[in-house]
């Protein structure tokens, strides 16, 4: 299992489309700036690569105040940086096994806990 942390938050879906009404140009730095903010998280991960995986996400928020799956929107610019990367070659039904996700709550330490099993530690997972 490959894991790695990104510290701090992600845009949801709503702050997303907001800015992209606003300007594209607001809309496009806010994704340059998550890209960035995930390939900081994946820094320790730099230079392996990944055919097929299954992500557990584990969203951790400062509050409740954002839904769930306005949160979990952001996982698209953290599947985008794995491939600017370099760790994955691209996100499509070959190369991603599914997802899931689950979400907590640290004022103190908001992140996101990403995890990547091979389709072994998937059969494994879904066996407990």
């Amino acid at each position: 299992m490959v894991h790695f942390t990104i510290y701090w938050t992600l845009p949801s879906l709503n702050e997303y489309v907001r800015a992209c009404r606003a300007n594209f140009r607001a809309g496009n730095k806010m994704s340059r700036d998550a890209h960035y903010l995930c390939r900081l998280g994946m820094t320790k991960l730099a230079g392996k690569k990944i055919d097929k995986a299954y992500i557990k996400f584990h969203w951790v928020e400062k509050n409740k105040r954002r839904d769930k799956d306005n949160i979990a929107f952001a996982k698209k610019f953290i599947l985008d940086a794995l491939q600017e990367m370099g760790i994955l070659q691209n996100d499509g039904w070959s190369e991603i096994l599914g997802f899931s996700d689950t979400f907590d709550v640290d004022k103190d330490n908001p992140r996101i806990e990403v995890s990547l099993l091979s389709e072994e530690e998937l059969k494994k997972y879904e066996n407990q």
